[in-house]
């Protein structure tokens, strides 16, 4: 069951219609918006960070009312789904506008147009073992992944040496690329189960483990939609990805074009791995992430 904030009744006055007066004149448009969001923290914390701030929302909604003139009510609302998509909460949005005073010709009672979004963000994930069948865990986490994203790249897997921590084993190591549609928070939670699915056993900061899942980038600096989150629970991006070569050498693998925040600047994953190198890092086993992992 999906948990869901709806707000019914946005109205303001826009200019938005095919006809010459519409544009001139303008009328009234009502909003509705219905967001699928995961309202579990908030209703431990209670907490508005960790919820969706529903003034907020229907600000936009009315900015966006009140903004540029479009010929259909159809653009308005696939507009207004895309903003309120970039609040990182929202897992999938219904807009439903309504447009009462449209020039139809015959007696009606409401013109409604309703679109539904769900949320599509890249997201980067490590992976890294070095207890038991490390292979065999990987793959089984990768499969339980699926789940979760749509998976588009796996880098191949990589033997690195540990870093910090106390004397253990060299690890096996990936980067996973992929879609989702859940928030950072619930999917931080899915790994989180899939870790303990795999015998995690969470006893000393960088002690040696079965499964280690990092969310290391949610959206796209790019395009400036990536989140940037520092809470007690998940900081975004990872905070030390960047000097990581265990980290960067299977994500420039996986994708070669990838692009991290630093500091404020975005950086080509390619030439952090130049400035960081790839001591310890080397190529492991044989696997097809993808092919196997499933």
């Amino acid at each position: 069951m999906s948990d869901r904030i709806a707000l019914k009744g946005i109205s303001a006055k826009g200019f938005h219609g095919v006809l010459d007066f519409e544009k001139r004149d303008g009328q009234t448009f009502v909003v509705d918006v219905e967001m699928e969001v995961d309202l579990a923290p908030a209703g431990t914390s209670d907490d508005l960070a960790d919820t969706v701030n529903y003034a907020e929302v229907a600000g936009d909604v009315v900015e966006l009312i009140e903004g540029e003139s479009l010929d259909l009510i159809e653009a308005l609302a696939d507009r207004i789904a895309a903003k309120v998509l970039t609040r990182p909460l929202v897992e999938a949005v219904v807009v439903t506008v309504h447009k009462p005073q449209a020039p139809v010709g015959h007696p009606f009672t409401d013109v409604a147009v309703n679109v539904e979004r769900l949320r599509e963000t890249p997201v980067v994930i490590a992976v890294g073992s070095n207890m038991g069948d490390s292979v065999e865990t990987i793959q089984n986490a990768v499969g339980s992944l699926w789940l979760a994203l749509e998976l588009k790249a796996a880098s191949r897997v990589y033997e690195t040496a540990p870093v910090g921590g106390p004397s253990q084993g060299a690890y096996l190591n990936a980067v996973l690329v992929g879609t989702t549609s859940m928030s950072p928070q619930r999917l931080l939670r899915t790994m989180q189960d899939i870790e303990l699915d795999n015998g995690r056993v969470r006893k000393e900061r960088w002690g040696p483990r079965t499964l280690d899942l990092d969310l290391i980038q949610y959206g796209d600096p790019v395009f400036d939609t990536d989140v940037r989150l520092s809470t007690e629970a998940l900081t975004l991006p990872h905070p030390r990805a960047h000097e990581r070569g265990f980290v960067l050498v299977p994500w420039a693998d996986a994708d070669s074009e990838a692009t991290l925040r630093v500091d404020g600047e975005v950086r080509r994953v390619a030439e952090l791995v130049a400035e960081v190198g790839t001591g310890g890092v080397t190529l492991g086993p044989d696997v097809d992430l993808l092919e196997d992992g499933w």
